[in-house]
């Protein structure tokens, strides 16, 4: 099987709410989607000026945004907003000359997707050292989706020891001292950040990649002049702003991460790991497990082969509402 077979095969992805009404019934409000990472409690969007709709994006709205995330992230480096971390995930694999790519795997499959799209030799491989001397390697951190975490002293050791290292930090929000962001600035490191998904505000499509001042200029320019829609950059620059927001999203996580375990455990499920934004469960029958919790109208992400335990992993993000929270504990009750 080719490359690009292989990854038709299994780039499947949570989200998808539509396969789930084909197969179980129901309309989209019928549904509680649990099968991806996003805060289901989203912050909450405030009225946008006219302006954000009817006029092209400014330099200046753009830069307020960029301010915005770099105090957020805590870090001095360069920056660029794009379309989601989809967008840099798609981008940086075309910076340069391909090369021997390896992905610190299982992991998000659109990384080794993007990199041989673009004509990249890619090898997933299992720890930190199987990475050394790749020309370019990519470290999701923490890890999705089974959570695991790499301390930035780890990572940046393993900088000095590839081309470009490439660090996904879509789920690190809620763990700051996780990121690397303010320690990037040096050719060939790049971070990637995710707004969506801890903002619960995914249709926005906005991320950020953090690197050095020569190569994020050349990424900007590969996005063109308006690669952010004017109430991405408006909304963005508001929550990434609200401190206050984000300190209480995190205290809540913490403690739902521990609600859901527990309901999980009345199931049976064996907690494998996860982050704050999501869970992973080893259940005696991963299929079985996704389509107890279709009868609730509840949708889950299980994983199909080769990745490890495919027959076994399912993946739960959190409930939003106190009647979502209620409908998964009743779906998952005498199971």
């Amino acid at each position: 099987m080719d490359n690009q077979s292989r990854d038709n095969r299994v780039r499947d992805h949570g989200g998808n709410i539509d396969m789930a009404m084909a197969r179980y019934g129901g309309i989209a409000s019928d549904w509680i989607d649990l099968s991806t990472g996003i805060n289901r409690v989203a912050y909450p969007i405030p009225a946008l000026p006219p302006e954000a709709w009817t006029t092209l994006p400014t330099r200046a709205a753009q830069a307020l945004l960029l301010q915005a995330a770099r105090a957020a992230y805590r870090t001095d480096a360069s920056i660029v907003a794009v379309a989601g971390a989809q967008a840099a995930i798609q981008m940086l694999p075309r910076l340069g000359r391909p090369g021997r790519a390896r992905v610190l795997a299982p992991t998000y499959n659109e990384h080794a997707a993007g990199l041989r799209s673009a004509g990249w030799t890619v090898n997933e491989v299992g720890s930190l050292a199987a990475l050394e001397g790749a020309d370019l390697a990519v470290v999701v951190n923490p890890n999705n989706p089974d959570g695991q975490a790499h301390a930035p002293t780890a990572i940046m050791q393993l900088a000095g020891k590839v081309g470009w290292l490439v660090v996904d930090e879509s789920f690190a929000d809620p763990i700051p001292s996780l990121s690397i962001a303010p320690m990037v600035g040096q050719p060939g490191l790049f971070v990637l950040r995710s707004f969506g998904k801890f903002y619960g505000l995914a249709g926005l499509r906005l991320g950020f990649v953090l690197g050095s001042p020569g190569e994020i200029a050349k990424l900007a320019e590969m996005a063109g002049p308006w690669p952010v829609a004017g109430p991405a950059l408006a909304v963005g620059t508001m929550a990434l702003s609200d401190r206050a927001w984000a300190e209480a999203t995190v205290a809540r996580l913490a403690s739902e991460t521990r609600e859901i375990d527990a309901i999980a455990a009345t199931a049976g499920w064996q907690l494998v790991g996860g982050t704050a934004l999501f869970r992973l469960y080893d259940t005696p029958d991963a299929s079985s497990a996704q389509k107890t919790l279709a009868r609730g109208r509840i949708w889950s992400r299980i994983f199909p082969k080769p990745l490890p335990q495919s027959g076994r992993w399912l993946r739960l993000g959190l409930p939003g509402t106190a009647t979502e929270w209620n409908r998964l504990a009743r779906a998952l009750e005498g199971q």
